[in-house]
This record gives structure tokens, C-alpha cells and sequence, in this order.
């Protein structure tokens, strides 16, 4: 990565590190505030109602108290993986909000034009590399309407 981006003019240090959900975030979508607004109201009731030891989720659009010896992994000690359904329209729609490569730029031939300009390369060089990014894209967002 380091190479790849020199190339490009950019002198960077890359650092890993194991962190989590901030990491991968763009900024807050409406959804995110209010899903948190909810989380600690639920978490509140769940407490005062005389609960502990729980982690609030949302399942199935209720909010459902997850006890903590159920997140952990009893061998390393630490959370377990839980993963996100990426054919959900709940991820495609927060998806779309993140500042990234997309295909319709790629499909559009000036808006492709003025990326590779900015980024000091050819379309050509851009295309080769960088179009890999959408390989894994998923399809636009369609609503069925009945007539």
C-alpha cells in the first residue's frame, strides 16, 4: 500500500491497530443518531427494570438485551465476530453515504476524467489501478412498485 501510494506522491506511515467500529465510519447518518438515542433508552429500562451484564441490540426492529457471556468468546476472552448481512437495503443505503469509489464513476466518462486528473494519472492508469474497488459493489438499490 505504502509503494502504491508513494507512487502517487504520498508519503504516509501506516500504523495497525485493533480498533473497531470507529475505524471503518464515515460520519453519522440520521439512522445512527437515533438508533443510539434509542440504545441508551432501552439500556436505561433494561437497568432499571433490574438487568445487567448486557449488551442492548436491535433484532428484527426490537431492542433485545444480549447477555455478555454470550458475546465472548470463552477461549480468547474477547468479543466474537458478528457479522452484517451486506444484502440487507438497511447496509446498502449506509453504504451509499460513504465518500468512496463507486461504479457510476467509472461509468461516466467525464466525472472518471476529473478523478484521474486528481489523482495525477491517465484514465487508463486509473482504471488499472483502482477499478478493482467495485469488483465486490453491490447492485443499486430498486423498489418494486405494483400498478
Amino acid at each position: 500500500m505504502r509503494a502504491r501510494l508513494k507512487k502517487l506522491g504520498i508519503d504516509v506511515t501506516i500504523a495497525t491497530r485493533d480498533i473497531g467500529y470507529e475505524l471503518c465510519c464515515a460520519d453519522p447518518i440520521p439512522f445512527d443518531l437515533e438508533y443510539t438515542r434509542d440504545l441508551g433508552y432501552c439500556a436505561t429500562q433494561y437497568l432499571l427494570s433490574g438487568g445487567n451484564a448486557a449488551m442492548i441490540s436491535i433484532q428484527a426492529g426490537n431492542f433485545v438485551p444480549v447477555p455478555f457471556r454470550e458475546l465472548l468468546d470463552p477461549e480468547t476472552g474477547r468479543a466474537r465476530i458478528r457479522m452484517v448481512d451486506i444484502r440487507s437495503t438497511r447496509y446498502a443505503i449506509a453504504r451509499r453515504y460513504i465518500i468512496r469509489l463507486r461504479r457510476d464513476d467509472f461509468e461516466d466518462p467525464l466525472k472518471l476524467a476529473k478523478i484521474a486528473e486528481k489523482a495525477g494519472l491517465s484514465i487508463d492508469d486509473f482504471r488499472k489501478e483502482f477499478e478493482y474497488l467495485i469488483d465486490t459493489e453491490l447492485p443499486p438499490i430498486v423498489f418494486g412498485v405494483e400498478t
